[in-house]
């Protein structure tokens, strides 16, 4: 599988507003506290980025005493946490070789990530050795084999065939997951609807999906040039769009 290179999509990464719009308090971090009261709290978020959802669940859960941590395999990335965020002890590495010593965290969370690890039973492994007993592992992502008419693969198919080399199906994150004594419950989030291109072009422009950066550039161009021939010949030109999320739990027993 291809991999992103993050030193550059680190540079333009915070200009997609979609990502800070959809993050809110976690409910699912809230209900495991909840049920799961204690004195403090370990908190890893996985392939954390650029910070954006480190930087709401900190504000979220002042009240708490949460211990946060974040790691990324990028270093533009991370340097673009440290500026959203104090109080976060951050590390350079990879998923698939964590400084930490076992049984660490309380809580890991890997938002829209679990598709980059390139060594990803690996990187399982490491989630199991340094997550405590009772600890809760949350991968939340897209869905893509439940999304085929994603207004990305409308404009550029090659970004299809890019995603099935790089993400899970259901069935194998449930294995992977059970296989290393994992309690594993996965639901999947589904809409479809018509959307307006106009609204979507920012974002090929800006050239922040991973997806679009693994196509070369000659289908990268075309798909521009035919989401811009489309808004010339009607500036409200519709596109049917489905998506869906995939939320799995998994705590380890």
């Amino acid at each position: 599988m291809k991999v992103t290179d993050y030193s550059e999509v680190a540079k333009v990464y915070d200009r997609n507003q979609f990502r800070f719009e959809e993050v809110a308090a976690d409910s699912d971090l809230k209900n495991f506290i909840t049920h799961n009261p204690k004195s403090k709290y370990n908190f890893l978020d996985l392939a954390c980025g650029t910070g954006i959802y480190l930087h709401h669940q900190i504000e979220s859960f002042k009240d708490f005493n949460i211990h946060w941590y974040g790691l990324d395999a990028s270093q533009d990335m991370l340097n673009k946490a440290k500026e959203k965020v104090d109080h976060v002890s951050f590390k350079h590495a990879r998923a698939e070789s964590m400084p930490y010593e076992d049984g660490t965290f309380d809580i890991i969370t890997n938002n829209y990530a679990f598709h980059h690890f390139t060594q990803k039973e690996k990187a399982l492994d490491e989630i199991n050795r340094v997550l405590k007993r009772d600890g809760i592992y949350k991968l939340h992502n897209i869905d893509i084999y439940g999304m085929k008419k994603w207004w990305v693969y409308h404009y550029f198919p090659s970004a299809l065939l890019e995603d099935y080399k790089r993400f899970w199906e259901h069935e194998v994150i449930f294995r992977e997951l059970s296989q290393r004594g994992f309690e594993v419950r996965i639901d999947c989030k589904y809409h479809m609807e018509d959307v307006k291109v106009a609204d979507y072009i920012g974002h090929v422009e800006n050239r922040d999906i991973s997806v679009l950066t693994l196509i070369d550039d000659a289908e990268y161009e075309h798909g521009l040039y035919r989401m811009n021939q489309d808004l010339g010949r009607d500036p409200d030109t519709m596109v049917t769009n489905d998506f869906s999320e995939l939320i799995c739990m998994a705590q380890k027993k």
